[in-house]
């Protein structure tokens, strides 16, 4: 017998759980469940075990807007995060809807019934469960494998090869050579908590270069407002300042690139060891937000490198050997343990199949509206959160944007919502203005944009208040209809 809910909720991370609290907050007559395919909820908190990780997003932004976060660190790490994430579903009865060991393997939407059927593998037993609404809140990566180039030789190297999103937690890295294959976030964060925590000496090794900033991980604004202010006033203030202090520093980079570049590589030579070559190591060919500024709190990588335990080489790969890494410059790097922090791959809904009566739907025909429904997807939102600013801030206007929908469909007796394409009048547009390599290797996969708003956004969350949070539901983007034909719901 095919289950009945209102709405059904993939993925129990951020996303699922925002999700879930805004439909009990302002539809709290609708059912729902979260399907889970892991054993536990945070998505990329619970995967991702790999020493030091941590969010390089401020938890005044990367926490909700109604769960505060009332510690005076802005930084946290993996398991400060996931605490917050089970101390809040655990607080407002989410962890009941949940569902664990859940792989959704399709979703097909039918028109004569006005209906998704969602197709779950659960424990190798197949069901089937009806809802009226689909939230896909499962990210926007693959959670079975990131991404691995080809490097030539890998099968000679003797030593242990990892990649991040698969590390063994009883790895035994003491006293070890660690070369960390990649400058984005994860490199960032790997090689100061290696090299700290017992590794013998860590290279980072790459390409080319990745902008850094360095921020302290507790701000006196927050020491003092939490300090002097009422928890939930204090939170208020240091989500705010946080807000606006991004917002400020990402116009800032984009609209003078040449003065924050600037700024970053002195804030780079001040932490380095004198004469140490900064342009050739910390200064990117791409503008600053082209691709992602990492975080490096209170300059953690700069202090391990100028101790000594950690270094940098800007090279490319010749091949792997025996006890290491031949460079196309001659040099030949020494390693015990390489790790190949290269990135994801893309994938939406989990890698489930979505489909409309019975066809599937290539994802690269739709285009999005306001960053969050499909064309060809009725009753279908999905979650893409920032690349400029905390992930959560996009995912809390897409729950209240969606509930709006679902509020506004019941007063108006409607039972099918969807965009409508603007063919030939929009421009397409990637749907992700970003450049790193995981993006670019999925653009023919991924969902198009358009050249102006409502099927453009421009990653600025203070514009998406007015465009989302503040923006009308009745849009003329928006088809939502009446089908008096009901499949009788089996409970």
């Amino acid at each position: 017998m095919t289950e009945f809910v209102d709405v059904v909720i993939v993925g129990a991370g951020i996303s699922g759980i925002s999700a879930a609290w805004h439909l009990q907050d302002r539809c709290p007559g609708k059912s729902y469940v979260i399907l889970e395919r892991r054993d536990n909820l945070g998505g990329t908190w619970d995967l991702f075990k790999y020493p030091g990780i941590r969010s390089d997003s401020d938890m005044f932004t990367l926490g909700f807007r109604f769960k505060p976060w009332t510690s005076d660190k802005a930084i946290a790490d993996g398991p400060d995060i996931m605490a917050y994430l089970n101390e809040t579903v655990a607080e407002y009865g989410i962890d009941k809807h949940i569902r664990y060991g859940q792989n959704v393997k399709s979703a097909d939407w039918s028109d004569a019934d006005n209906r998704w059927t969602v197709r779950v593998d659960r424990a190798g037993e197949e069901v089937e469960i009806s809802a009226r609404y689909l939230m896909a809140c499962s990210g926007y990566y693959n959670y079975d494998e990131g991404y691995s180039p080809d490097f030539p030789g890998s099968e000679d190297f003797e030593g242990t090869l990892i990649h991040p999103q698969h590390w063994p937690e009883d790895l035994d890295y003491a006293g070890k050579r660690i070369v960390v294959i990649g400058s984005g976030a994860t490199a960032v964060t790997l090689i100061p908590a290696l090299a700290n925590s017992g590794a013998g000496h860590v290279t980072m090794l790459q390409r080319s270069p990745t902008f850094i900033a360095a921020l302290p991980d507790v701000d006196p604004f927050t020491v003092a407002t939490n300090k002097r202010l009422p928890a939930k006033v204090a939170y208020v203030l240091n989500r705010w300042k946080s807000i606006l202090q991004q917002s400020v520093q990402y116009q800032v980079a984009r609209k003078f690139p040449d003065f924050f570049r600037k700024q970053l590589l002195t804030m780079a030579k001040h932490r380095l060891p004198e004469g140490y070559d900064v342009n050739k190591h910390f200064n990117p060919r791409y503008n600053p937000w082209d691709e992602r500024v990492c975080l490096a709190p209170n300059g953690d990588l700069f202090k391990t490198i100028r101790a000594g335990k950690a270094d940098v080489v800007t090279d490319t790969i010749e091949r792997f050997t025996k006890t290491g890494i031949q460079l196309a410059s001659g040099r030949h790097l020494d390693a015990d343990i390489i790790v190949t922090a290269t990135g994801l791959n893309l994938q939406l809904f989990g890698g489930a199949t979505i489909s409309r009566n019975g066809e599937a739907i290539e994802l690269n025909d739709t285009m999005a509206y306001k960053g969050m429904l499909l064309t060809d997807m009725p009753n279908l939102a999905f979650t893409i959160g920032y690349t400029n600013a905390s992930w959560t801030l996009k995912a809390d206007l897409v729950s209240e944007f969606f509930c709006r929908i679902i509020n506004y469909m019941d007063a108006n007796s409607y039972d099918r919502v969807e965009p409508r394409h603007p063919g030939s009048s929009v421009d397409e547009r990637p749907l992700m203005d970003f450049t790193p390599g995981y993006v670019l290797r999925a653009l023919d996969y991924l969902p198009k944009a358009g050249s102006r708003a409502p099927w453009r956004l421009k990653q600025n969350y203070l514009m998406d208040l007015q465009l989302i949070r503040r923006g009308k539901v009745d849009d003329e983007a928006l088809a939502f209809s009446r089908h008096p034909a009901q499949v009788t719901a089996s409970a």
